[in-house]
């Protein structure tokens, strides 16, 4: 019998923590039954993504510890080291949702162990597809939406995605070694990566950023579309929250320098999101 003050779990030291996210987690605005459920998502989420950015794993030690997180997700694996995902299955088969969009979070995470460069905005948004894109498809299935909707979430989640990525484009490349800008861009742009080592955005880092905005801005058009389909309320109201958020991040990184300063919202800014995304949709006509 295993001795579970012995567990040494497979988690690794945290990273990023729920302050740190663009977007409000598990939010009051959320039915308060459903919280539950969200947390231990959000808990998965991190503990993977975690593994994924260690810096002291190498990539075959984040790929073994990942597939252990997705064999625990199927059932097939009952250590308690991956405890995380035991609960997260459990949650899972409680609220009758697909293990597909937990399965996507590591197949993305397995990538960022092996793949550090990006060539275009298509193997871009691949990535996005499966490291984003699960968050909003989860989120829509565990309030009973329409499946026909993921469209419009994926939009956002991918926009958020892009726009984290910009965030932090100095400390991925420094930190990570990695590069999520499309290097085709960058090329014709007239620069290199090593540009993101210096004090500030050079002119091609700069025509790049734009780029990645104004595709940003195209996804968040269609993102626009979501909070209006939903049958919730309250998850409308967190929807059009996040799209409040997201297009105040896209006009804040058009106009700033996200190697120069840490670019993000005030608390006053994330209010007013809060409170203009929070009233569009729950004064919507429907």
């Amino acid at each position: 019998m295993t001795d579970t003050a012995t567990v040494q779990s497979a988690e690794v030291p945290p990273g990023k923590g729920a302050g740190d996210e663009n977007f409000p987690v598990g939010s009051f605005l959320l039915p308060a039954r459903l919280r539950p459920h969200v947390a231990v998502f959000y808990a998965y989420a991190r503990a993977i993504d975690d593994v994924a950015d260690n810096a002291v794993l190498t990539p075959g030690e984040k790929i073994d510890r990942l597939e252990g997180f997705a064999a625990a997700i199927r059932g097939e694996n009952d250590d308690p080291a991956y405890d995380t995902a035991r609960r997260m299955r459990e949650s899972l088969l409680a609220t009758d949702i697909t293990m597909k969009h937990c399965l996507d979070l590591i197949s993305a995470f397995k990538q960022d162990a092996v793949k550090t460069r990006y060539g275009n905005w298509h193997e871009l948004i691949d990535y996005c597809d499966r490291s984003a894109a699960p968050v909003g498809r989860y989120l829509l299935d565990l309030h009973g939406e329409d499946p026909a909707d993921y469209r419009y979430s994926d939009a956002l989640c991918n926009a958020l995605q892009v726009i984290n990525h910009l965030q932090d484009c100095q400390d991925d490349y420094r930190q990570l070694d990695r590069v999520y800008l499309p290097l085709d861009w960058l090329g014709e742009a007239g620069g290199t990566i090593e540009d993101l080592d210096a004090p500030g955005m050079n002119a091609a880092l700069r025509t790049v950023v734009d780029k990645c905005l104004q595709d940003c801005r195209g996804l968040m058009a269609e993102a626009r579309l979501l909070a209006p389909h939903l049958k919730s309320r309250r998850l409308a109201a967190e929807s059009a929250t996040i799209v409040k958020i997201a297009l105040k991040l896209i006009d804040e990184l058009s106009r700033r320098d996200p190697i120069a300063e840490r670019v993000e919202l005030t608390k006053p800014q994330f209010l007013i999101c809060g409170v203009a995304g929070t009233l569009s949709a729950l004064f919507r006509r429907d």
